[in-house]
């Protein structure tokens, strides 16, 4: 299923192209994420995570600053700052960062969040919030795989392989390698990557059908 290179591609292309042209600065961020494909917003949310030492999803400015720098995104310190202020709404000098991804993710029908949520229901067979190998097996058929078919390959490998796929090849951070889990939300920040590519309700909607036999 994340066999969305093309539409990757062509998103990069577009958020490239856009970039020059845009001066909002959360606009900016996310067209910056936005070149990196689908996994782009998730890759800055787990960039986010580790430099949550506490705990307590908020990040200072300085942390702030710092995710933004290891992501690799180039933004000026003063538009930065405005970004910051934008989400720090109370003053506290922290931001919530669930709250700023949600907002970072390019804006998805209810339609389309509804078809994403009914797969990943589906693929959390056991309810508990992540997908995992253990999700994946009798939802996802690992035999098709043509490196299973040629013995190269075990079931679980082509398992943590798709898994995998929802990491962002800019960020591979050493969390998903130990656990191989899939997150609700990294799934959500995905998914409105890969829908941000495609103009179409109808065609968003009929691609998730068929991927998961919804």
């Amino acid at each position: 299923m994340a066999g969305t290179s093309r539409h990757d591609r062509e998103m990069a292309m577009n958020a490239k192209r856009q970039l020059s042209e845009c001066s909002d600065p959360i606009e900016r961020l996310r067209l910056q994420c936005l070149t990196r494909g689908s996994s782009g917003i998730k890759g800055l949310g787990r960039t986010f995570r580790v430099m949550d030492d506490n705990n307590n999803r908020s990040l200072d400015f300085k942390e702030f600053m710092k995710g933004l720098n290891d992501y690799g995104v180039l933004m000026e310190k003063d538009e930065a700052t405005a970004l910051f202020q934008h989400f720090d709404r109370d003053g506290s000098g922290t931001i919530d960062f669930d709250e700023f991804l949600i907002t970072l993710r390019p804006p998805m029908s209810k339609a389309r969040k509804e078809v994403v949520m009914q797969a990943f229901r589906k693929l959390d067979k056991t309810g508990d919030g992540v997908i995992t190998i253990e999700d994946l097996r009798g939802v996802y058929n690992a035999k098709y795989h043509p490196k299973y078919q040629n013995g190269e390959w075990t079931e679980d490998q082509v398992f943590r392989t798709f898994l995998e796929s929802f990491d962002s090849p800019y960020d591979k951070d050493g969390k998903v390698s130990c656990t191989w889990q899939v997150t609700h939300d990294e799934f959500m920040n995905y998914y409105s990557g890969v829908s941000a590519s495609i103009d179409s309700d109808v065609y968003f909607i009929l691609m998730m059908k068929n991927a998961w036999k919804l």
